[in-house]
């Protein structure tokens, strides 16, 4: 028998789509069609957390359990399209794998141990507070050029108030919206850090 790829490729994808042998007819096939996944899921809309494009997703879920997520096809900016990592955003609930505590590797220690969310958090906030303390700078000495009573123009140091830390940096995340970006700038500001950085640039 003689086919061409392109035949090959509509017989193929026909015996997918139908999943029995196109013979079969569409008629028979339609009639004995399973009813949809989706049918009577809850939709819910939500942004991509991956990179900072902003995908629209529409979420599928039924009792409390995610079944589907494609891309909408009414957000602006993807129109329904989603590239590979998007449409493998199903994965990171149902997924075996999927990681539901923190865990802790002590210094020197070769394997993770499960900790709490409690005392993960009081670390966290323990560290960020001595590596504040320790590397805090309320003055920095900086080279200026400035004229001298003669009107001639020299560089002279000079101490200027930075209140600043050079011992920290944040990255934000892709998943960030306006309002929590402006939360975390404020936050972060009063802390005096200086490094601030977002996924949309790197």
């Amino acid at each position: 028998m003689d086919v061409s790829r392109r035949g090959f490729l509509k017989f193929s994808v026909g015996s997918a789509v139908l999943g029995k042998n196109l013979s079969a007819g569409p008629a028979l096939a339609g009639s004995e069609a399973a009813r949809l996944q989706t049918e009577n899921a809850r939709q819910t809309k939500t942004i991509c957390p991956y990179c900072s494009v902003g995908c629209g997703l529409t979420v599928y879920s039924e009792g409390g359990k995610v079944i589907n997520a494609e891309g909408d096809p009414e957000h602006p900016i993807n129109e329904g399209a989603l590239c590979s990592k998007g449409a493998s955003l199903y994965q990171i609930v149902n997924n075996p794998q999927r990681l539901l505590k923190p865990r802790y590797r002590a210094p020197g220690a070769s394997q993770w141990k499960e900790v709490g969310w409690d005392w993960a958090l009081d670390q966290i906030a323990r560290r960020i507070k001595d590596t504040r303390d320790r590397t805090f700078k309320i003055k920095s000495r900086s080279k200026v050029k400035e004229k001298n009573a003669a009107g001639v123009e020299a560089q002279v140091e000079k101490d200027f108030v930075v209140n600043r830390t050079e011992g920290m940096a944040h990255v934000g995340s892709a998943a960030l919206d306006n309002e929590e970006c402006y939360m975390l700038q404020k936050m972060l500001r009063s802390w005096g850090v200086v490094y601030i950085e977002h996924q949309a640039r790197i």
